[in-house]
């Protein structure tokens, strides 16, 4: 094999300029959800973020279920984006199983079943999109478990001890939603179940700023250098 020919292949899996944008959209993406989730809350006459959950935001009927659903759209795309980065810059296994665990999530998320009104639920209105909602949170658990695990796989021990503590956080929260969410079948009262919804998002989202921040970083000493005219002899993260 000549020497032309190596040195393409190096370029073809040195990150690109393209791979930045991708793994900036997984820094971009949990403050916009952020965004959308207050927007939408002061946008809802009388909901209140910690005794509702958030899926009540696209609940069908809701104010603001189209509103929810656009913004939903942009923050998908943005997950889609950082999940092909994170699989197409990385020669680390761990880290293209997380970006695939990514992806299938945020496919997954784009059809995602609304759940009805409380006071649907309580009359007796629930119908199949309410057990589809249901199902679909279930399955939604365990990519978010399993992208953490691998990714904790790919770095140091550092992250490591914080994706125990986010996944440890994550539990904890999550169980404490589990007790309190057949009260909303039944319209009774959930004072923190809005709460203990967001820890679990907010850690999780966390989780991922942090894991592009790493991403970039690895991003940076990858890129070839100009001056040098030579090639990294190594891609993203094929070191951990």
């Amino acid at each position: 094999m000549d020497s032309l020919t190596l040195q393409t292949r190096k370029y073809a899996s040195t990150p690109t300029l393209l791979n930045k944008y991708m793994l900036t959209c997984g820094i971009l993406s949990s403050p916009f959800y952020v965004f959308a989730n207050i927007i939408c809350a002061i946008r809802y006459e009388g909901y209140n973020s910690v005794s509702q959950t958030v899926s009540e935001l696209s609940a069908l009927d809701a104010p603001t279920r189209i509103l929810w659903v656009s913004l939903m759209i942009v923050y998908t795309c943005l997950m889609i984006a950082f999940s092909l980065g994170v699989i197409f810059a990385s020669s680390n296994k761990f880290l293209r199983i997380v970006g695939i665990l990514f992806l299938i999530d945020a496919i997954i998320g784009l059809f995602w079943p609304p759940m009805h009104r409380r006071e649907v639920l309580a009359a007796g209105g629930g119908t199949l999109t309410d057990t589809m909602h249901i199902i679909f949170t279930f399955v939604h658990m365990p990519f978010v478990i399993a992208a953490i695990g691998f990714g904790a796989a790919a770095f140091g021990k550092s992250f490591r001890l914080y994706s125990v503590i986010t996944l440890v956080i994550l539990i904890g929260a999550g169980v404490l939603t589990g007790i309190d969410s057949p009260k909303v079948q039944t319209n009774l009262p959930t004072p923190l179940i809005g709460m203990w919804e967001r820890v679990i998002i907010g850690v999780y989202m966390l989780w991922i700023v942090v894991l592009a921040i790493l991403l970039l970083r690895k991003h940076q000493t990858a890129l070839p250098k100009k001056d040098s005219g030579i090639s990294p002899q190594h891609s993203l993260a094929g070191n951990d």
